[in-house]
């Protein structure tokens, strides 16, 4: 689902709203996810799951092209940790969608 599928699904939900507000609502929303994420802070959506920064130490990587050492500098990458509500829905879906089906009995 990208950006523009949520707006309009929930556009359709929410038929009482705007497009447009529904739109600057989820766009402002990600924006102040990202300027928290990019001030060193924790997001905690109770439910669905906590986003943070974890630090990738410098380290000696390679040029793919040419297979020169390249040194590249530490640095913060944002992280996803599911919540337990959200794995256990993620699970039963997965568990439900390998169960054989009746489909092939004759």
């Amino acid at each position: 689902m990208t950006k523009s599928d949520l707006i309009d699904s929930l556009a359709r939900k929410q038929s009482h709203l705007a497009f447009k507000d529904v739109e600057l609502a989820v766009k402002g929303m990600l924006e102040k996810m990202s300027m928290e994420l990019a001030g060193g802070e924790r997001i905690e959506i109770r439910g669905f799951g906590s986003f943070s920064l974890h630090f990738r130490p410098a380290r000696l990587g390679r040029n793919p092209k040419s297979g020169d050492a390249v040194a590249l500098r530490g640095k913060h990458v944002p992280h996803f940790k599911p919540g337990k509500e959200l794995r256990e829905r993620v699970n039963l879906k997965a568990n439900l969608d390998s169960l054989p089906s009746d489909d092939n009995e004759d």
